[in-house]
């Protein structure tokens, strides 16, 4: 063979799957292969040329003692993101097929924390959020030095009042009156991109339809508009049941699926129920 001549590299095997519609890449790199760089990210994402996701899972080794394993999160544009509940649902759900998490309850390490997992049955699994953090400075949230029900910006000579909350990753949510005619393609990203939220965010766009339901569009942070999100249903939940609009128990009905949100207190972690999918198998080796 001659020198000059490389072999090719090794297939990287993925996993596809979906938690309400929420599309992800599973890459298992616990046996040392490295994280994918943003052009790999982009590359598996793309819907024509690609495997087609919003996000990028990474199942890796555990940081904490008593996790089953730990997981990252890349976003289509290859940007990282710090929270992804339909991933962890995922992610929870990979695990458990593979053997490495048994028993009624186990615990995965994401970049926001550790969060415990009970399998439900039925494909169906629960996640511990974490505590909503409304402080501004959390957000982060550009501006304002004190948490308040509802912040208010100026959009192309428009004032635009939302509520934000940190999941370990930013979100604002818009309370609306139809969640169908809510203008998520333009007032999304022009939200994203206002000073306010120097780091971008996910936004939520939510109507209230009784005390146990709301519906949910979610305009993300390095993806755009997805069929779910399972941190912004937290993040929507969370800021409706502290205005009193809502209930401590909420079902969350997006344009995938639906999800539901328990928020026992204010001092509680919020927790987030539904499905994890597998979709297909594959090898990437471009």
């Amino acid at each position: 063979m001659n020198a000059a001549v490389r072999a090719p590299a090794a297939a990287l095997r993925f996993t596809k799957m979906h938690g309400a519609g929420n599309d992800f890449v599973v890459l298992d790199l616990r046996g040392g292969t490295p994280p994918p760089d943003a052009d790999l990210c982009r590359a598996l994402a793309d819907r024509h040329t690609g495997a087609g996701c919003d996000q990028i899972l990474t199942i890796e080794r555990p940081r904490s003692a008593q996790a089953t394993a730990s997981y990252r999160i890349w976003n289509a544009d290859g940007s990282s993101s710090q929270q992804c509940g339909n991933g962890a649902r995922c992610v929870a759900a990979w695990l458990v097929r593979d053997g490495a998490a048994r028993g009624a309850e186990f615990w995965l390490d994401s970049p926001a924390g550790t969060h415990a997992v009970q399998p439900l049955g039925g494909g169906h699994y629960r996640i511990a959020m974490g505590v909503p953090d409304f402080a501004p400075q959390a957000v982060p949230l550009a501006g304002f030095a004190e948490a308040q029900d509802e912040y208010a910006v100026d959009i192309g000579g428009a004032e635009v009042r939302f509520g934000a909350v940190s999941m370990g990753n930013p979100h604002a949510v818009l309370e609306v009156l139809d969640v169908d005619s809510a203008p998520v393609a333009t007032l999304g990203p022009a939200l994203q991109r206002d000073g306010a939220l120097p780091q971008s965010g996910n936004i939520g766009f939510a109507e209230v339809v009784a005390r146990d339901r709301i519906r949910l569009r979610v305009y993300e942070r390095g993806v755009g508009e997805t069929l779910a999100c399972g941190s912004g249903a937290c993040a929507a939940a969370a800021v409706l049941i502290r205005r009193g609009r809502v209930g401590r128990e909420v079902a969350v009905a997006l344009p995938g699926g639906e999800l539901r949100i328990a928020w026992p207190d204010d001092i509680a972690q919020i927790t987030m129920a539904g499905p994890a999918a597998f979709v297909f198998e594959g090898e990437w080796s471009a």
